[in-house]
């Protein structure tokens, strides 16, 4: 297996020069109505809409606000990955939470756990341990029992099921939306999401269950660079709408 090239210092210093430099000296968080807004040098940060950045957790505003003092001489977007959470929150779903609902449903009627392998055994094997626990957990605790098939031929799901599901959905506020469609999106599991966000999984075990049968094929065939690369980069945003989610607690 090939190793990517470590990236030399000059092409370090290059794309630093890409940045913005800092322009701030302080961050600090400040009440404002409901929320908690960021501010830095005493002025309110703007999302990429010129919306003032106001969260509904303190805790939440810190951690962003630590984002911004741990920058150095350049601001690096790719370091703040609660800001840009924040920033969906406010100008993606804030005032669009029923379309994003209707997104998140379209992956409930074909989550991930419901499909499943007819061979080999030990897939199989590994789909029944990870999965069924929480299948079982939605029957019992969320009132969705789901139907499951093998294969990818599509299963209809019950209404009652996904009615259950949505209104779980729906107790939550556009920042822990914003945070469950990344989660629901990177694993192609709206169960793994509300696993996460009510405490049923940790983020690692969400994670784990997510890729049962990603790992069976790495442990048949091996994993390529590039594409262990690109799991990384999916495990960062998945860690930080887990860390959102946590901090709205």
């Amino acid at each position: 297996m090939k190793l990517p090239a470590k990236p030399s210092a000059g092409r370090v210093a290059k794309a630093k020069r890409g940045l913005p430099k800092r322009f701030y000296e302080e961050a600090t968080t400040a009440p404002e109505g409901e929320g908690v807004a960021v501010l830095l040098d005493g002025k309110p940060i703007r999302t990429p809409a010129k919306a003032r950045l106001s969260v509904s957790s303190h805790d939440l505003a810190e951690a962003i606000a630590e984002e911004w003092r741990s920058q150095g001489e350049h601001i690096d977007p790719s370091t703040m990955k609660l800001t840009k959470l924040a920033n969906s929150a406010i100008d993606g779903v804030s005032g669009r939470e029923t379309a994003v609902l209707d997104d998140l449903m379209a992956f409930a009627a074909s989550d991930l756990l419901c499909y499943r392998a007819d061979a080999p055994e030990g897939l199989i094997a590994k789909q029944t341990e990870h999965w069924d626990p929480l299948l079982a957990w939605a029957k019992r605790d969320l009132g969705a029992p789901l139907n499951l098939a093998q294969g990818v031929v599509h299963v209809s799901q019950p209404q009652g099921s996904l009615e259950s599901i949505k209104a779980e959905f729906g107790t939550f506020n556009a920042f822990g939306l914003a945070a469950l469609h990344v989660i629901t999106s990177l694993t192609g599991s709206t169960l793994l999401g509300l696993a996460v966000a009510l405490g049923r999984l940790t983020p690692d075990e969400a994670w784990e269950a997510a890729h049962v049968d990603e790992d069976w094929q790495i442990g048949q065939w091996g994993q390529d660079a590039e594409a262990a690369q690109r799991r990384a980069l999916r495990r960062q945003e998945f860690d930080a709408a887990c860390r959102l989610l946590n901090l709205l607690r």
